[in-house]
This record gives structure tokens, sequence and C-alpha cells, in this order.
């Protein structure tokens, strides 16, 4: 077999490896496969829940590919082994969702909570996002619920405006705890501290007997920054947030997710007719 120019690849979902649809296309089904078949590992690493990505790599059919999920607060392979987890205190937990103010008229709270996704109000727009895998939310109160398991706590705004004040008010009670970040614009988001994408990679690519400095990624939000950092060779999207291309102002740019702009540049680097 030849040598491959990486050992692994790693992708993000949202944004990069998905479509416009927040779907996984054909031709990049196609594309992961032979790079399998080639002996190159595949690493999913979002902000999305096990539960929720699992069922999207299913459909791709690669055995052996290994997934991260809440931004890094969790990695599995595809038989269901955990092999990485770290959960926000239930404490701590409690705190942020019970104590965190924010305008309910604007702002909705969730968190993933072992294999479930809770949510303070039913949000039919959010449904879209997980056509393929039929993961889905359940509406609790947070005033009442229980911390348990924690990967994550986030919240949506309507503007990006409507987040500032959350990011304040957490970065300033509880910056020296967490690990707060966004995954769109959109989206704040916050692990326990140290959790992100990058470490928990690392200590995985490490379990396989390699550096992430031998993996090429693939991201789009401010929650890629650390690892498109830290591997051989990150690649910014095109569509990719505004913040995070100004602070990879020297990683390659590629095409956009819409036109599977992955799949492409990796059948160009590994030679994939």
């Amino acid at each position: 077999m030849a040598t491959q120019p990486y050992r692994a690849i790693i992708s993000d979902l949202d944004g990069t490896l998905l479509n416009a649809n927040h779907r996984i296309g054909d031709f990049t089904i196609d594309t992961l496969r032979k790079l399998s078949q080639q002996g190159v590992d595949i690493f999913l690493a979002t902000g999305r829940n096990y539960p929720d990505v699992k069922h999207i790599i299913n459909k791709v059919g690669i055995a052996d590919a290994t997934l991260v999920t809440s931004n890094g607060a969790r990695g599995n392979n595809l038989a269901g082994q955990q092999l990485y987890g770290n959960h926000i205190p239930e404490s701590l937990s409690l705190s942020i969702m019970q104590e965190t103010p924010f305008d309910p008229k604007r702002v909705f709270i969730n968190s993933y909570q072992g294999d479930e996704w809770f949510i303070n109000i039913e949000i039919e727009q959010l449904r879209k996002y997980h056509q393929d895998s039929g993961f889905m939310y359940q509406v609790v109160d947070f005033s009442t619920h229980h911390g348990r398991e924690t990967e994550k706590v986030f919240f949506i705004g309507k503007s990006p405006e409507d987040l500032l004040p959350i990011e304040h008010h957490v970065r300033q009670h509880y910056g020296e705890q967490l690990q707060i970040t966004y995954s769109t614009p959109l989206c704040l988001e916050m692990m326990n501290k140290g959790v992100c994408k990058a470490n928990t990679l690392a200590e995985l690519v490490k379990l396989k007997g390699y550096t992430l400095n031998e993996c090429i990624a693939f991201g789009d939000g401010m929650n890629d920054i650390e690892m498109l950092s830290q591997v051989g060779k990150g690649c910014v999207m095109g569509n990719a947030d505004s913040r995070l291309k100004a602070m990879l102002p020297n990683h390659e740019r590629i095409g956009d997710h819409k036109h599977e702009a992955v799949a492409s540049y990796l059948r160009a680097i590994f030679g994939i007719i």
C-alpha cells in the first residue's frame, strides 16, 4: 500500500462535512469509504451528541470510525465503547442551568446529558438539523431539572448579540471552571474545563500509535480552533465563522460545505479518482 500523506482525517460535521441540508452527501460517503479502504483512520469531531452522530456515521458504513462528540466531552467507537469522558460537575451544571440570566423570548437553553438532549422550549426549526439521525430533544423545566452526566450546556440565540451578556455572565462567574466556546455565531457552548475537540483527539490518536501532527482536519467554527491549530494540516471552510478566519489567517481556505468541499479536497490530496 502506498504511503498516505496523513494517518487520519478529522472533520467537524455541521458547516463542514454535512451539506446544506445537514446531511452527509453521497459523494462524501463514497470518499470516506475509499479513504477507509486505503487504511486512513476517520474521526468525526463535533458539538453534536453521540447518539445523533452514531446514526449519521452508520449510513457511511465505516465500522472503525471514531466519534468525538459534545465538543470533546466524549469519545466513542462505533461499537459503542466509550474511550473518553469528561462531564461538568453536577453542582456546577445546576448552577449554570438555574442561575444564568437570559431573555427567554430571544434565547433557548439546552443540555446534553448522557445520551439525552434537553431544551426549555419547543423549537421546530431545530428538527432540520437532526432529520438524518432522528435524534430529538425533550422539553424540560431547567429550574427543577437534574445536573447528572452533563457533557455540555448551550444557549441558542436569535442573534449573536443575544448571547453576549450570557457569555459575560458565565465567564465572570464560572470562567475558571469551564471551557467556553461558540459552535456557530448563534450557539454559545460550555463544557468542563479543559474539554475541547483537540485534547480528546490527542488522547484517541495516541491509542492508535500516532499524534495529531500526522492528521489533517477540517472545521468552520470557533469550537474547531484548537483542533485546526494542533494538527499537521488544518483547513478552514470557505463558509467558516469570520472570527475563526481572523484567528487562523494563515490556514488554507477550502470550498463551501454546500458543495461537499471536504470530499473534493480529500480526493485531491489522497489521489482518489
